[in-house]
C-alpha cells in the first residue's frame, strides 16, 4: 500500500464571498488546470479549478489513507465560508479495485486522488459563492484574501454570449468487446453460476471513438446537467488537464451527514416507452416483474447487511420506478443513523462495490471481472464524490461515463450477469447504457450505423431487459 501523499503542508487559509451567479461554460473554461465540477439535486453545483491539495493514494488500503491524509489536512485551518455549501471540500474518486489504472486510458489517474480547489464556486440554493483556499507554511489570510478580488474580478469578464459549442462527432470507433467475446465471456459467468460459484456478477464492455473535433468539455458537462437533472452529474480532470473523466450516474453509492446515512438500492432495468402509456406499462411490467424484482432484493439486503456494523437503525423506504432520459430503474431508498460518529470514507469502503455494479460474493465477482474483461476498468464504476472537515460527504458510483483527451473517448457501460442471462440481450441492454455519453459526442451516434450496431431503441432494448433480469451497470 502507498501512503496517501499531499502535495502540500496541512495549514489551510479560506475565504468566501458572495457573487453574482456567472454561466457555466465560461466559468470552467476560465479556469486553471485541474477543473472539478460536481452536482447534484439535493446539493449545490461547485465548479473548481487548481489545486490548494492534492491527495493520492493506492493500493488496498487506499481508503484508509486518503482518510487520513484528509484528517490531516483539515486539523488546523481558518475558514470564513459564509456558507455551508461553500466550505472547502477534497474532490475526486477511487479505482475500482487495487491495479485498475494501469493501462490506457487511465495511466495518468491514480488509483485514489482527491483535490482541494484553489478556487471554488458554488451554486447553492442560498445564492453563488466565491472562495479561495491556500494551504501550505506560507498561506496567509491577507494572501488569500487579495487573491479572492482577484479572482472574483477576473471571473466577472467571463460573460456568456449565449452560444454553446455543438458536439465534437464521431468519426471512428472500436469496440475492445467483440460480440464473439461477449457471448464467450457471458457464457463462462453464468456457467460459474450455475455451478454454484457466483450468484451473480457485471460485466462491462468499453467502447473508444475518435472525436472529429476537440472535446468541448464545459458544454458537454452543461449538456449533460441539462438532460439529466435527476442524476449526479461529475467531471474530474488529472492534473495536468489531458483527460477528463465524466458522467452523470443514477446511482448515489452514500451520503453522511452527521451520523445520518443514505444510500439507494438501484437495479433492474427497462427501456423508455415511445408513448406515456407505453412508459407507465413499461414501469408497471419491470416493478411485477419476478426476477428483476429478486435481484433487486439482493441488492437491497447485501447494503442492508454492510451497513449493519456501523447502524444503530436501518429503514428500507418503499420501492418504486425511477425514470430517467432512456432507461427505467427499479429503485429502494434506504437510510441510517450510526451507532457513533464516523467517517464517509468508512462507509463508502464497506459498500463499494455494490452488487449492481460487482457481483455476489464480492470476491468471487472481481476475480471474474477481471478475468475476463480486456480492459482495466480505472475509476469507472467506482466511487467519487467528496469530503468535507466534518468527515461528511456524498458519494456516487460512477456509471454513465466516459473518460477523454482532446479527440479521444472511451465509453464504459456494463449489465448484471445472472443464471439465465442470453448473451444477446446482455449485449443490446449494453448499447443502451452507452447513450448518455454517445449523445453527447454525437447525436446521431446511437441511431444506427456499424460502429453502433444493434437494438438501441428503447422498446427493443427494454424488451432484452424483462427477459434477462439486467441491472443497472
Amino acid at each position: 500500500m502507498e501512503p496517501a501523499r499531499s502535495t502540500s503542508s496541512p495549514t489551510l487559509v479560506s475565504r468566501t464571498i458572495a457573487v453574482e451567479e456567472p454561466a457555466f461554460v465560461p466559468t470552467f473554461d476560465a479556469l486553471p488546470a485541474p477543473r472539478t465540477t460536481w452536482s447534484a439535486p439535493d446539493d449545490a453545483l461547485v465548479v473548481g479549478g487548481g489545486t490548494a491539495a492534492t491527495l493520492t493514494a493506492s493500493g488496498p488500503d487506499r481508503f484508509t489513507a486518503v482518510r487520513t491524509a484528509a484528517e490531516r489536512l483539515f486539523r488546523t485551518g481558518d475558514v470564513h465560508a459564509g456558507t455551508e455549501a461553500a466550505r472547502p471540500r477534497l474532490f475526486g474518486g477511487f479505482a475500482f479495485h487495487a491495479g485498475a489504472c494501469a493501462t490506457d486510458p487511465w495511466t495518468t489517474f491514480p488509483e485514489a486522488r482527491f483535490v482541494l480547489p484553489r478556487v471554488q464556486v458554488t451554486v447553492a440554493d442560498n445564492g453563488t459563492w466565491l472562495t479561495v483556499t491556500d494551504v501550505g507554511e506560507e498561506a496567509a489570510p491577507a494572501a488569500v484574501e487579495r487573491r479572492l478580488e482577484a479572482e472574483r474580478a477576473r471571473l466577472a469578464g467571463g460573460v456568456s454570449d449565449g452560444s454553446v459549442p455543438d458536439r465534437p462527432g464521431i468519426r471512428a470507433g472500436r469496440r475492445t468487446t467483440s460480440r464473439a467475446e461477449w457471448r464467450e465471456s457471458v457464457t463462462a459467468a453464468t456457467d460459474r453460476i450455475r455451478a454454484g460459484a457466483l450468484r451473480k456478477v457485471v460485466l462491462a464492455q468499453a467502447m473508444e471513438t475518435q472525436l472529429s473535433a476537440d472535446l468541448p468539455r464545459a458544454a458537454t458537462l452543461a449538456r449533460l446537467a441539462e438532460t439529466y437533472p435527476a442524476c449526479l452529474r461529475y467531471g474530474f480532470e488529472t492534473t495536468g488537464g489531458e483527460s477528463l473523466f465524466f458522467g452523470a450516474t443514477p446511482e448515489r453509492l452514500v451520503s453522511l451527514r452527521g451520523r445520518t446515512v443514505e444510500t439507494d438500492a438501484l437495479a433492474g432495468t427497462t427501456g423508455r416507452g415511445e408513448t406515456p402509456a407505453e412508459d407507465e406499462w413499461l414501469a408497471e411490467e419491470l416493478l411485477a416483474d419476478p426476477k428483476n424484482g429478486h435481484e433487486h432484493e439482493l441488492v437491497a439486503e447485501t447494503i442492508r447487511e454492510q451497513l449493519d456494523p456501523y447502524a444503530a437503525s436501518i429503514a428500507t423506504g418503499e420501492r418504486r420506478v425511477r425514470r430517467l432520459a432512456t432507461v427505467q430503474h427499479l429503485h429502494t431508498p434506504i437510510t441510517a443513523e450510526l451507532a457513533a460518529d464516523g467517517h464517509v470514507l468508512d462507509l463508502v469502503e464497506a459498500l463499494h462495490p455494490t452488487p449492481a455494479v460487482g457481483g455476489l460474493p464480492p470476491e468471487r465477482a472481481l476475480e471474474t471481472i477481471r478475468d475476463t474483461e480486456p480492459f482495466d476498468r480505472g475509476w469507472y464504476a467506482a466511487p467519487v464524490g467528496w469530503i468535507d472537515a466534518a468527515g461528511n460527504g456524498t458519494f456516487a458510483v460512477a456509471i454513465r461515463s466516459a473518460v477523454a483527451s482532446e479527440r479521444l473517448a472511451t465509453l464504459f457501460a456494463g449489465v448484471g450477469v445472472v443464471a439465465d442471462s442470453e448473451p444477446n440481450r446482455e449485449w443490446d441492454e449494453v448499447q443502451l447504457k452507452y447513450r448518455p455519453i454517445l449523445d453527447e459526442l454525437d447525436r446521431d451516434a446511437a441511431a444506427g450505423g456499424e460502429l453502433f450496431e444493434g437494438p438501441t431503441s428503447s422498446t427493443s432494448a427494454g424488451a432484452g431487459d424483462r427477459s434477462s433480469g439486467v441491472h443497472t451497470d
